[in-house]
């Protein structure tokens, strides 16, 4: 029973959120066509905004997963050749090399926007 209540609920704030998103864009994006912005404005950056977000997304997550990938070979690596333990160098490389990669990500996505 409690479980049910708590899906109600998160169904609930979901609902709201895009309730309330949704409301505002609408309202905001009447004002602005009553103060006499022409109305095309909102369907060019959508398709534009949308493309580039999609492409952001695919980009930075292959690159976090290659580079926990990486880190976790690497650690492998260094964990048979060296002396050094298992349960601190598998967590170090995971996290360094994912988020060698995060930035590598973020500098592709500035050359991306840039074009």
């Amino acid at each position: 029973m409690e479980v049910a209540i708590v899906f109600m609920f998160l169904f609930a704030v979901i609902f709201g959120i895009f309730y309330l998103f949704f409301s505002t864009r609408n309202k905001e994006r009447l004002a602005l066509i009553e103060k006499g912005v022409d109305a095309r404005i909102f369907m060019k950056g959508e398709r534009k905004k949308s493309t580039l977000t999609g492409r952001v997304i695919v980009l930075n997550l292959s690159l976090l997963l290659m580079g926990i990938g990486l880190g976790v070979f690497l650690a492998l690596l260094i964990t048979t050749y060296t002396i050094l333990k298992e349960e601190a160098m598998y967590p170090s490389m995971i996290f360094f090399m994912g988020g060698l990669g995060l930035f590598t990500g973020f500098n592709l996505t500035k050359k991306l926007e840039n074009e």
